[in-house]
């Protein structure tokens, strides 16, 4: 695949995880990036490691600052034919005992910025008459979830209905606009979530891994970036509203692999 022609945008770029994975491939076939983070010291931090990258802070739950950075973005790059509205926030807390503010939260960061983003991205696009993809993330927790994870699962299924609808609105402008749902990530963030329901989190992952993937292996976050680097892609020009998990096949297993073993 030959990225070149495209300038990306990427929120929450600047840390680790799924985010690092998606600039590390992307920076492999060649797109120009544009690197945000809310922090932006870590997405200065995180362009520096590739040749063509740029840092932009901004905190996309605020629609003034996503406004500032789309002007800022056509100052140093111009237009953005390319999307990645990676930003998200984790919350393991049981739905009736979450409060308004954790609520509110994971659904400013979750879904409203990706709205956000999304809508400024679309209308650069139509003021100069030209094509391009959004791809978002979600999360296999919209496909099937578990306890403490149900207004996390809500924002991740609000997250793939947005995908759908605004591909079917989109598609007549030839934008399409697609999603990913990673699964268990090697990422270091994961573990503090994992401690909040196991006391080895470390073990639990192993487990995880082993029981309730059909492919037991670890899952790396560029793993998720050559999926979003191939929906970018004219190799994947046929396609648009859909929902690639990149999960090992947890999404695909009705038992686990103990209960199918006698285990």
């Amino acid at each position: 695949m030959d990225l070149k022609d495209l300038n990306v945008l990427i929120t929450g770029g600047g840390g680790t995880g799924v985010g690092a994975g998606i600039c590390e491939a992307l920076a492999n076939f060649g797109a120009t990036m544009v690197i945000n983070d809310l922090d932006v010291d870590k997405a200065k931090a995180a362009a520096e490691k590739y040749p063509n990258a740029i840092a932009v802070g901004a905190d996309i739950g605020k629609g003034e600052e996503v406004a500032r950075m789309f002007e800022e973005i056509k100052e140093k790059v111009g237009p953005v034919n390319g999307l990645v509205n990676n930003a998200g926030v984790g919350l393991s807390r049981f739905a009736h005992e979450a409060s308004e503010e954790e609520f509110d939260h994971l659904y400013d960061i979750d879904i409203r910025a990706v709205w956000q983003v999304s809508k400024f991205f679309v209308n650069q696009l139509l003021a100069n008459k030209m094509t391009g993809n959004i791809v978002n993330v979600s999360s296999v927790h919209a496909h099937a979830t578990q306890p403490r994870y149900a207004l996390y699962c809500s924002a991740k299924s609000a997250v793939q209905g947005l995908t759908k609808g605004m591909a079917y609105e989109l598609g007549r402008f030839n934008i399409r606009c697609n999603a990913i749902g990673p699964g268990l990530v090697k990422a270091e963030q994961n573990y503090d979530l994992i401690k909040t329901w196991a006391d080895d989190p470390h073990q639990w992952e192993a487990d995880f891994i082993n029981d309730q993937q059909v492919i037991p292996k670890n899952i790396f976050p560029v793993d998720c970036g050559n999926t979003v680097a191939f929906l970018l892609s004219d190799f994947s020009a046929a396609i648009t509203g859909q929902t690639i998990y990149i999960d090992a096949g947890t999404t695909v297993m009705i038992h686990n692999r103990g209960f199918i073993e006698g285990r």
